[in-house]
This record gives structure tokens, C-alpha cells and sequence, in this order.
């Protein structure tokens, strides 16, 4: 019998001890599971954090890149406005060019005008001495001719030469 109650107390002992380590090993399970996916939202987070970098750094890229085309463009922008400038320069002196030459067309063609004036009384002047030399003209006649002549002398002045510049 004291074999038997040592079995029985030995066999109690044993079965307290086995639910003590079943419900240790429950709480280490328990914990084990907690930690398991502590570290799977770690994980997770991780990967999260990665796939955010990643975009972070693409879209970095990308306005790096916007940013050098922005450049190029304003660059661009810049070389078309000093041509539209360098032209329109060009133009404006192209322009008094064009008119400094009408203007010395204009002074020609008085010119012009005057000299077929001066060419017309030169041969009046020559059908009158004919005239004269033929006998059919009095002296007042002579006098006229000498005033046509004078007047040949004395004809318009040229024009003076005005220059206009457009600004």
C-alpha cells in the first residue's frame, strides 16, 4: 500500500506536472503565434516601406526628367525669342534701307523732272534763235529768251533729303 499511494502521489505529480507544461506550452505557442505575426506585419511593413521607396525614387527620376525638359524648353523658348529680336533688328534696318532709297528715288526723279524742264527750255531757247537768226522776231523777243534763260539759271532747288526711321 505505501508502494501504491508513492505511485498515486508520484502519478498526481505527474499529471500537475504535464497541465503545468501543457499550459506552458499553450503560452509559449501563444506568444510564439504573437510574435510570428508581429513579425509578419514587420514583414509587411517592410515591404511596404520598400515598395514606397521604390516609387519615391522612380517619381524622383521622373521629376528630375521633367525638370530637364522643362529647361531644354525655356532654353528653346529663349533662343526663339532672341531670333524673333536678332529678325525684327534686322528688319527695322532693312526697312530704313528701303526707305533712304525711295527717298533717293524720289530726289532722282525731281531731278529727273528738273533736267527734262531744263531740256525743254534748251530747246526753246534754240527754236527762238532760230527764229532770231531768220530775222522773224523783234527784240522784244530776245528779251524773252533771255528771261527763259535765266530762268534755266535760276530753276527749283532740290529737295532736301529727309530720312524717317521707324522705332
Amino acid at each position: 500500500e505505501v508502494q501504491v499511494d508513492e505511485l498515486k502521489r508520484l502519478l498526481a505529480g505527474m499529471e500537475k506536472e504535464h497541465r503545468s507544461l501543457l499550459l506552458k506550452m499553450k503560452e509559449g505557442e501563444a506568444e510564439l503565434a504573437r510574435l510570428r505575426s508581429v513579425e509578419d506585419d514587420k514583414l509587411a511593413e517592410q515591404d511596404r516601406s520598400a515598395q514606397l521607396e521604390k516609387e519615391v525614387a522612380m517619381l524622383r527620376e521622373k521629376i528630375h526628367h521633367l525638370d530637364d525638359m522643362l529647361k531644354s524648353q525655356q532654353r528653346k523658348v529663349r533662343q526663339m525669342i532672341e531670333q524673333l529680336q536678332n529678325s525684327k533688328t534686322v528688319i527695322q534696318a532693312k526697312d530704313a534701307v528701303i526707305q533712304e532709297l525711295k527717298e533717293r528715288v524720289a530726289y532722282l526723279e525731281a531731278e529727273v523732272g528738273l533736267g527734262e524742264n531744263l531740256e525743254m527750255h534748251d530747246r526753246i531757247e534754240h527754236l527762238i534763235e532760230k527764229q532770231v537768226s531768220h530775222g522773224g522776231l523783234s527784240s522784244r523777243a530776245r528779251s524773252k529768251s533771255e528771261y527763259v534763260s535765266s530762268k534755266r539759271l535760276t530753276g527749283p532747288k532740290p529737295l532736301p533729303l529727309i530720312r524717317v526711321v521707324e522705332t
